[in-house]
């Protein structure tokens, strides 16, 4: 294993944020706070309502936090309207998925102003990254959340990964490595914690642990060399939690590594040294939820050494009184020892008091359109490339958008050429949106007769079958037609016509998409 990994490595924390003393949850009974259930204190909880429910609102001031999915945020200000309402019930900790580029909580409605992490890997630039997880720090800080489930630096060795795919920094573990702490860094200088996910890395599978159990099928040393350092890099980074992965690394255990003791004691606790919180990925995801089951597999990760645990946005009350009654009776039968559940609750409630009690940051981190000297822009831009492209568009085109189904880490992530195009003075003639139901492929689709440009977008083309063949169909009508790929790039899988690459779905990809079709500043 390369880099600085090869021994133990100590746990640093973040400049002027206190260390933890052990013990915080019973110590702050001492100091006037209510004393908490250690149960309800390693609980991570979402919500599928606009609002937050009764039930989560009274659990609320003994949580270890509530986690934000999309559809809690329907605007850009909800974030801030539900921290405020959580917030006037206690101090309770707020967590998103704010990745950037396909993942964003904050900006689900309109595209993330953030490029996202392949972008920053093929540029490779620890100043620019910086730069961005800055931006997304602050905007986290501004909105009243603490907790950013942040970043992605599992290592895309599997091109065909349906789930990861350009939320990594890239195919490279130096890069990653690299890229992943300067992001990490970065954002927890704002006062937002940071996760380091998915441990033990979730970059060389082909399923999605959402709907199945995915099996990285490497040696222990192809896993060590490959997989492993980002996260000795994050650790060494002072990262504040690291996610573990719903996958079986078959080399090391036939457990999925959420509860697996083998890779979370031995290996990141007593390996690596780590000491800070281990919060697993949503246990309501179909490799958990359809194999041992939500409250199984909750009583598992404690004792395979988790500290929080991420119910996921579905389940409601009902599954937090169903995971929560089954670590009480775990406790009770001696199953789970109740000091490996205060174990946890205390490096919980330890995060949290560091969140709590970070320095308010000046505003920023907005929702403005990228621009001028953005770093995500310029960034999106020195990333992109083409393929075969001619020129500027000849006149305003008809856009045909093709519209898949997103994994559920994305949720239907929000993407818009037209209005970039529109800031650069073109308006499209019309907009087609087609899904993998629609056949609408022929020349009722295509205004081919009055010779108006074509423009065909959509997400990793090449890995949908529909997307490829609808393309082929209008490639053979209309040849001058431009593809534009908003997925993981992959010049290599031969496809006929011009294309336009720019590795992610967010605005400043978007934007620079708009540039290279217009010719606007190349």
């Amino acid at each position: 294993m390369g880099g600085r990994g090869a021994g133990r490595v100590r746990r640093l924390h973040v400049p002027g944020r206190p260390v933890p003393a052990a013990g915080v949850a019973r110590h702050r009974a001492t100091q006037g706070s209510p004393v908490t259930d250690p149960i309800d204190r390693v609980l991570l909880v979402g919500f599928e309502e606009p609002d937050p429910p009764e039930w989560l609102r009274r659990a609320a001031p003994g949580l270890g936090g509530v986690v934000l999915y999309g559809q809690n945020l329907r605007t850009d200000t909800d974030a801030s309207r539900l921290a405020t309402l959580l917030h006037a019930e206690s101090d309770i900790v707020l967590a998103v998925d704010e990745e950037g580029g396909d993942v964003t909580r904050l900006h689900y409605r309109n595209g993330s102003p953030t490029p996202g992490n392949y972008v920053l890997g093929a540029v490779d630039d620890v100043e620019l990254t910086a730069a961005v997880a800055t931006r997304i720090g602050l905007g986290l800080r501004a909105a009243g959340v603490g907790w950013n489930l942040a970043p992605d630096v599992d290592v895309n060795s599997a091109p065909e990964n349906p789930v990861i795919g350009v939320r990594s920094f890239g195919a490279s573990t130096g890069v990653v490595a690299r890229q992943g702490a300067a992001w990490i860094r970065a954002l927890q200088a704002t006062g937002t914690a940071a996760c380091a996910k998915h441990f033990p890395g979730h970059g060389d599978t082909v399923a999605d642990s959402h709907h199945g159990l995915p099996v990285v099928e490497l040696s222990e040393r192809e896993w060590r060399d490959v997989h492993l350092p980002p996260f000795v890099a994050a650790i060494e980074a002072g990262v504040d939690s690291i996610m573990t992965a719903h996958v079986v690394v078959r080399a090391l255990d036939d457990t999925p590594a959420t509860m697996s003791r083998r890779l979370l004691t031995d290996v990141l606790r007593t390996e690596l040294g780590y000491d800070g919180v281990v919060v697993t990925d949503a246990l309501d995801m179909g490799a958990i939820r359809d194999g041992v089951g939500e409250p199984a597999g909750a009583v598992a990760a404690l004792r395979a050494g988790a500290d929080a645990l991420c119910l996921g946005a579905v389940g409601g009350e009902g599954l937090y009184r169903r995971v929560r009654a089954a670590i009480a009776a775990a406790v009770e039968d001696g199953s789970l020892a109740r000091a490996r559940l205060e174990q946890a609750a205390d490096r919980v409630e330890a995060l949290s008091t560091r969140i709590r009690s970070a320095p308010a940051s000046a505003p920023g981190g907005g929702d403005d359109e990228p621009g001028g000297t953005d770093p995500g822009l310029l960034a999106a831009r020195r990333a992109a490339f083409t393929r075969g492209l001619h020129g500027p568009l000849a006149g305003p085109p008809v856009v045909i958008e093709l519209r898949g189904e997103s994994n559920l880490a994305v949720g239907e992530a929000h993407w818009d050429l037209a209005e970039p195009l529109r800031r650069l003075g073109i308006e499209p003639r019309q907009v087609h949106r087609l899904s993998s139901g629609d056949l609408r492929y022929g020349a009722e689709t295509l205004p081919t007769a009055d010779g108006s440009p074509v423009v065909v977008i959509g997400r990793d083309v090449v890995m949908h079958e529909w997307q490829t063949a609808a393309w082929r169909t209008i490639y053979g009508q209309r040849p001058d037609a431009v593809l534009v790929d908003l997925g993981l790039p992959r010049p290599d899988v031969a496809l006929p016509g011009q294309r336009v690459f720019v590795g992610g779905a967010g605005r400043p990809n978007l934007q620079v998409a708009a540039e290279l079709l217009t010719g606007a500043g190349h």
